[in-house]
């Protein structure tokens, strides 16, 4: 009797949470509708003004002075370099922590590093930036002395240091859902603690792994106020990370400030420069999630 009344019970419950799920879905929806509509719109209207192949492969990045050029691939290379360093830090580090909360840690180490890792996640970015250029950039001078006060090699520590718990914590739940029984099996057959993770948990566990490297590297790309601080404002094409550089989102913030007149195509600017960030950040969750489904089939 008491079982069928808490059954009814669950059931009334989730028919009233039904529309309030529905509706917070339907929320989410409707947001990014709102956003693309809007980048789309304000993107297009600067278009009108600019060619798109001037915007996409001009190597000359300065719509606020004059003679005005509007090439993006100057903060496309300045996001590269960001993203690419933060990923060659965090990917190989995330791994490693990863693997040894999951297959060699004693309960009592990872019940500490987990939480390090959490609170490394939850440090505002700003404070990042300021991280960067009070210890990075003084500490790599002592190895580098030609290395400007803002560069992309501090800004892109900085960033794998915060994206490192993201890969950390998508390796372990991946490496955690390896059914146990495939690892029992190795070692029933005799193979070594290193041999188990090799040849059989992280190949089990690949596509996983592989998605979370993408999601890390679109974290990265979309990174804002660390990336500004410790990376600078100078939008140039190089691919030197001891040179300042200004990326996609720094450049964003600039306009924002308000020192552009509204409608403007130095405005517009904005919209197109976040439109083109949207694409790519969205063309990575993408990739991200097909290759996660295909990894848990």
């Amino acid at each position: 009797m008491e079982n069928a009344q808490s059954i009814e019970r669950a059931k009334k419950i989730e028919k009233a949470l039904l529309p309030i799920l529905m509706v917070a879905g339907l929320f989410t929806i409707f947001v990014t509708i709102g956003i693309i509509f809007i980048l789309s719109r304000e993107t297009w209207q600067f278009f009108k003004m600019v060619p798109v192949l001037d915007f996409l492969f001009g190597v000359k990045w300065e719509p606020l002075m004059e003679p005005k050029s509007f090439g993006v691939l100057p903060l496309i290379s300045g996001t590269l370099l960001i993203s690419v360093g933060a990923g060659l830090l965090a990917i190989p580090a995330g791994i490693m922590i990863g693997i040894f909360l999951t297959e060699y840690a004693p309960s009592n180490i990872r019940r500490i590093v987990k939480p390090i890792l959490e609170i490394l996640a939850g440090i505002p970015t700003i404070v990042y930036g300021f991280f960067a250029l009070t210890f990075v950039t003084p500490f790599l001078k002592t190895f580098m002395p030609d290395i400007e006060v803002f560069n992309a090699l501090s800004g892109a520590i900085v960033v794998g240091i915060m994206i490192l718990p993201m890969v950390a914590s998508l390796v372990d739940d991946a490496l955690l859902a390896i059914p146990q029984g495939l690892k029992h099996g190795a070692y029933a057959l005799g193979a070594t603690p290193s041999e188990v993770v090799l040849g059989v948990v992280i190949p089990a566990c690949f596509g996983r792994i592989m998605a979370a490297f993408i999601l890390a590297i679109s974290r990265a790309i979309g990174e804002t106020m660390a990336v500004t601080l410790a990376a600078g404002s100078n939008p140039q094409l190089t691919f030197n990370p001891l040179h300042s550089i200004q990326t996609m989102t720094s450049y964003i913030v600039q306009v924002a400030l308000g020192d552009t007149p509204a409608g403007g195509v130095e405005y517009l600017t904005s919209y197109a420069v976040a439109f083109l960030l949207f694409c790519m950040t969205f063309s990575l969750n993408w990739i991200g999630h097909r290759i996660m489904q295909k990894g848990s089939k």
